[in-house]
């Protein structure tokens, strides 16, 4: 509970105790020495207003030694609040008028001015709940009327005070300017209702405007009572979840301090935050306003609340041209026909009941009625067409449309009451309240479900809460042609509209300094396309530095907390701010390594064929005969399947392609180290035949070595489909390899796969290896062991060094590595094992004879 809230109960505890003691006949006790003055009009039902008219400095240091002075208004005439009575009068007569909301019922007012004071806020409001003027706390002495309701306050301080007492007896209290949120709490306030948006809404319309201009880095004041405190509070969670930071956060005295004000000024002059929002009444705004001027503080764009966006005093002095393009949120703009005819009609010697006229016509003519001071005299005959006040402007009901509105809430919620039919009341047993004597519980319960269109064509109602729906005008501070200050429209918010609230007209906005683009509010510069913001140790999140996004990854627009990361086929561009479709490689023909690795690769296989014609046309020699011609043959066509299977490992690979890839390569291979194993096992045999009485061919002979070879060969291929139907090759994009790229490869499920089948050849190889080098000593130039031995060295080193190039190498290079690796293996075969003979029959044919491969050559 705040501090008006408990000084509201002491006193009214302490009224109550004091009106027991006079009611059980206590001597001392009197009624209330002074009356409260107000300003009536008898009626069946009486409507209760509470104005601040007047202003008075209520916290004063008294010494308390002598019994204390009423308190007394000063002559500050508040020419808006008199509006708002007028309106008020107004919508009572016009319903008194009418035949159709209240036809047999005749509405009365009572209006008392608070003076902006808590104290005489509750002198009105208990007048208005006891009907006297010497009021007794818990006693109604209304003997013709009954009070309905009761209209006010402006100041969200005061009607919190009010709320506190009217609550209490359950009487319907509507403000039309009081926006505190606290003052939704119904279990608090439970007859509090109003007709202007509470600033719950204000606060979040605050963070919706300063997003939508970009503006990241703002400073707020607020007003040092609740509903500046409160207002800033909210607004500074709104915009948190937007990720807009507060700059600083200053409070505005509510009792003068010169020294508060230099300080607060010096804190916006230091800060880089060009956007400033301000929760305050025009009263307080004032000395900041003076000192703002005195040290000339320019260059800031002011967020003024609906308290002090409108108002005249700054807009008519010479600090205006500080808050020239102030932004302001504004009660909805409306319109009430016929007030402007109503008031051309005041007449201070026609009106008698009205206490505050005669003041008002003094202070706009600046006259007296008087005969002291040096002003003319008033006549009442002065008129107010020919005046030129703001008070007559009707062009800008705002707070005024707001009372009219909150008269014909309570007419309608009477309305209601009064068409209720036994039996179907809403009360207990159907039961309706009396049409002029009804609780103030009864009415609460229509007013809180009213629902009407008012004269701007708005549809008027309360939530559950009694607030209505939020919708502000956005103010735009200009000056007019002629030198005047002019409230532009510049846009609304409508917070009934769920994710279009804000509307604005940029075109329409002038700001500080005649300039027409809104200014830059941030504690950093925007991080560019390309880069994401990196928080500074210990700052804000607004203040960052701009770090460039990684490889892979992207921001496409400004201020960006995380890059993007580009979908899998994608990749960053150079400027980090698009993804761009990787770059497809594999090793292709059209390439120079796929060119230089194709030609080797055919340069292998018609060389081979070019043995195959030499062995041809040689057949029937004897270095041919002597080579075991069928095994020749088949090892040499092997050999052409080994450089030809090398082109598949070159192009686009394809799940064919990788199938006939892989076993092309394991079954060429197989099949050409089993022929010369075998080539190698008769070498071996031969050698023994020369031993007597051994006769082993007979156990190896050629259907023998053809089994052989074709089981080893078999063996391969059983090792290949094992794989194959565990493990299907696939094509896979490998997008590590090399950055920015993919790399098509053939997938064989797992690298055990190649390492089986490498590692069947290699067994195979270092069997045949080591039967070639036992036999490389064997006599006669028949023996070819020699030649094998060095081609299997050869074949063996080139796999071996294949493995740690395997390993190593990325993306097509690695194809490449493997078709060199196959290609050198078969050249080295090649090479090694048929390359000596061709020059023999080439070259050399004197030495292609029996003589000379039995190892007697021809004596000379």
């Amino acid at each position: 509970m705040g501090n008006s809230g408990g000084a509201v109960l002491f006193l009214y505890c302490a009224l109550s105790l004091w009106v027991h003691s006079c009611m059980s006949g206590n001597p001392v006790c009197r009624l209330a020495k002074y009356s409260v003055p107000g300003m009536f009009q008898n009626g069946d039902i009486m409507i209760g207003g509470i104005f601040p008219v007047h202003r008075t400095d209520e916290f004063k240091d008294l010494p308390f030694t002598k019994e204390p002075a009423p308190l007394v208004c000063d002559k500050r005439f508040d020419l808006r609040s008199y509006k708002w009575i007028q309106a008020m009068m107004f919508a009572v007569d016009e319903i008194n008028d009418s035949h159709e909301l209240l036809p047999n019922v005749k509405l009365g007012y009572a209006v008392y001015d608070t003076c902006d004071s808590i104290a005489k806020a509750l002198e009105g409001t208990f007048a208005l709940v006891t009907g006297e003027d010497n009021y007794i706390p818990n006693y109604r002495c209304h003997l013709n009327s009954s009070l309905a309701a009761v209209i006010g306050e402006s100041s969200s301080t005061i009607s919190i005070a009010m709320a506190r007492i009217l609550g209490i007896y359950q009487y319907p209290q509507i403000s039309y300017f009081s926006s505190i949120p606290i003052l939704s709490d119904k279990q608090q306030f439970p007859s509090f209702l109003r007709t202007i948006p509470s600033d719950t809404f204000q606060s979040k319309a605050f963070a919706y405007l300063v997003k939508y201009f970009g503006w990241k880095w703002v400073g707020t004041l607020a007003e040092d009572i609740e509903y500046g405190t409160q207002g800033v509070q909210l607004f500074k969670e709104e915009v948190k979840k937007l990720g807009i930071c507060i700059a600083f956060a200053e409070k505005i005295p509510v009792v003068y301090s010169r020294q508060k004000y230099v300080r607060i000024v010096e804190t916006i002059k230091k800060s880089t935050a060009k956007a400033i929002v301000v929760f305050s009444g025009e009263t307080n705004m004032i000395p900041l306003v003076e000192e703002i001027e005195r040290q000339n503080v320019t260059g800031i764009t002011w967020l003024a609340s609906e308290a002090w966006s409108t108002t005249t005093y700054i807009a008519n002095k010479e600090q205006y041209k500080y808050f020239e393009g102030a932004l302001g949120f504004g009660i909805m703009k409306g319109n009430i026909p016929g007030f402007d005819k109503f008031i051309f009609k005041l007449q201070p010697l026609n009106a008698p009941h009205d206490i505050y006229l005669k003041e008002f016509w003094e202070n706009v003519f600046g006259c007296t009625w008087s005969n002291q001071g040096t002003k003319p005299r008033c006549t009442g005959e002065e008129s107010l067409l020919e005046s030129n006040n703001t008070f007559l402007d009707m062009s800008e009901l705002r707070i005024t449309c707001n009372v009219y509105n909150a008269v014909y809430a309570i007419a309608h919620a009477l309305h209601k009451l009064q068409s209720c039919q036994v039996g179907k009341g809403p009360f207990a047993k159907g039961a309706c309240a009396k049409a002029n004597d009804f609780e103030p519980w009864q009415l609460l319960h229509y007013v809180k479900k009213v629902q009407f269109i008012d004269k701007t064509g708005n549809e008027q109602y309360f939530d559950e809460n009694g607030d209505i729906v939020p919708k502000y005008d956005i103010l735009n501070w200009q000056t007019a042609a002629d030198g005047s200050v002019v409230l532009k429209t510049v846009g609304r918010y409508d917070g009934s509209e769920l994710g279009q609230e804000l509307k604005i007209d940029e075109q329409a906005i002038i700001w500080n300094g005649k300039k027409k683009e809104p200014p830059v509010s941030v504690c950093s510069q925007s991080c560019p396309p390309g880069t994401r913001q990196s928080i500074q140790p210990g700052q804000p999140v607004c203040c960052f530095n701009c770090i460039t996004c990684p490889d892979g990854e992207i921001s496409n627009g400004t201020d960006f907390t995380n890059c993007i990361k580009c979908p899998a086929d994608y990749w960053s561009n150079s400027k980090k701010d698009e993804c761009v479709a990787r770059e497809i490689e594999f090793l292709s023909f059209g390439e120079l390594l796929g060119v230089v690795l194709t030609v080797f690769a055919v340069l292998g296989a018609c060389l081979t064929f070019s043995v195959i014609g030499i062995f041809i046309k040689n057949m029937n020699t004897p270095i041919v005969r002597a080579n075991n011609l069928e095994l020749s043959f088949l090892l040499l066509f092997s050999l052409v399947l080994c450089f030809l299977c090398a082109l598949t490992f070159i192009g686009e690979p394809t799940v064919e392609l990788c199938i006939l890839r892989r076993t092309g390569f394991a079954v060429s291979f197989a099949l050409c180290i089993s022929c010369i194993l075998v080539k190698t096992i008769v070498v071996l045999l031969a050698f023994k035949m020369t031993v007597p009485n051994q006769n082993v061919m007979k156990h190896f002979r050629i259907v023998h070595q053809h089994m052989t070879v074709a089981t080893a060969t078999l063996i391969q291929i059983v090792i290949c489909l094992a794989f194959m139907l565990s493990s299907p090759p696939s094509v896979w994009k490998n997008r590590e390899a090399v950055i920015a790229k993919i790399i098509l490869e053939c997938h064989e499920g797992s690298e055990l796969t190649l390492f089986c089948i490498l590692g069947y050849i290699g067994f195979l190889a270092i069997i045949d290896f080591a039967l070639a080098f036992l036999a490389r000593n064997l006599p006669d130039n028949f023996n070819e062991a020699k030649f094998i031995t060095f081609s299997l060295l050869v074949f063996v080193v080139v796999w071996i060094s294949f493995i740690p190039g395997y390993i190593s190498t990325k993306g097509k290079y690695l194809v490449a590595v493997e078709i060199f690796a196959i290609l050198s293996s078969s050249f080295g075969l090649l090479a090694c094992i048929f390359f000596p003979k061709c020059y023999i029959i080439m070259l050399r044919p004197e030495l292609n004879t029996k003589n000379n491969l039995m190892g007697r050559p021809k004596k000379l």
